[in-house]
């Protein structure tokens, strides 16, 4: 089954993590992927991509912001890649990569991925996600011979439509090459920076938002977060006006410049911590791990923004849980 990815290059980070793990499909010859990167030096972009896309028999939309944002993936491969699904021609399956309001859009009434449309970058782990998708594209791989996919994907059918015929739409036969063609990314002191920052800031959100919610679900609890400088916060749990717990948690100081310390106490000192959430990079992109993790159920996970988040939460709330 042939694969085309329609991405933006914002999302590049997700597209090459999505390849790296398809890669037994790829060995076990399931599925042969497509994307920009397999075309050639000196070989037109808009001829390739159309090309590519008219063969596909599989047509994954990376969905974000900036791919509802870009009038090439979604004025002209969306498009193209809906209509062929409604020829019966190909089978479009948007993949959520980032949160956006996609709902709306002509994808919005396909079954989109990872379960429940929730987006990669919502997942405690980037693994977890990766390998949900990956898993019901394997099973819809697996079934595609049968009338209806069991999953909800219409299946592609086997005959050969004259429109993906090379000779007849004008486009150059499709040359052997290899689908190994991800390379490493580099990743600055001002990106690796910024990702922390970012994170951090969304950590600061993600309690207060939870503090709120709190509040409101259990009678007689408050919380308060309070803002102790732009680079720390701390959030204490009152119940029936008796204190239940409190945090600090805190950018960088002097446990590293890359990560956010946490402290099981709002009235802790700045070189302790009960666990540091470091920023690490493997060849495509930027992630958090927990350096106590062995120590709880998130092990030695690569952590996005919300599960960092999540983790940290956990920790906090663990306190009036038990």
């Amino acid at each position: 089954m042939r694969a085309f990815i329609s991405y933006s290059h914002k999302d590049e980070s997700f597209r090459a993590e999505l390849d790296k793990h398809l890669a037994l499909l790829k060995r076990q010859q399931l599925i042969d992927v497509w994307s920009d990167h397999c075309i050639r030096p000196g070989e037109a972009f808009d001829p390739a991509i159309a090309g590519a896309l008219q063969a596909a028999d599989i047509v994954l939309l990376l969905v974000s912001a900036d791919f509802m944002h870009s009038d090439y993936c979604f004025g002209v491969e969306m498009q193209q890649a809906m209509k062929r699904q409604e020829d019966g021609e190909a089978t479009v399956i948007p993949i959520i990569v980032r949160p956006c309001d996609w709902m709306s859009a002509p994808f919005g009434r396909l079954k989109a991925l990872p379960t429940d449309g929730k987006a990669i970058a919502k997942w405690t782990s980037l693994d977890d996600a990766f390998v949900d998708v990956v898993q019901h594209l394997r099973k819809m791989l697996s079934t595609e011979k049968r009338a209806e996919s069991p999953m909800g994907f219409k299946p592609t059918p086997t005959h050969q439509s004259p429109r993906r015929d090379a000779a007849d739409s004008g486009h150059s036969p499709r040359m052997p090459r290899s689908s190994n063609l991800t390379l490493p990314r580099t990743f600055t002191d001002e990106q690796r920076h910024d990702f922390v920052v970012q994170c951090f800031q969304y950590v600061q959100n993600y309690f207060e938002q939870s503090l709120v919610e709190l509040q409101t679900r259990n009678p007689g609890v408050s919380g308060r977060l309070t803002v102790t400088s732009q680079r720390g916060f701390t959030a204490i749990v009152f119940r029936d006006g008796k204190r239940q717990a409190g945090c600090y948690i805190r950018l960088g100081s002097g446990l590293g410049a890359d990560t956010i310390a946490y402290s099981g106490s709002e009235n802790a000192q700045e070189n302790s911590y009960n666990e540091l959430l470091t920023i690490e990079a493997d060849k495509h992109m930027l992630f958090f791990r927990a350096t106590m993790g062995m120590f709880n159920r998130v092990g030695d996970a690569r952590l996005t923004d919300e599960g960092a988040a999540e983790h940290l939460w956990t920790m906090f709330i663990s306190a009036l849980q038990h």
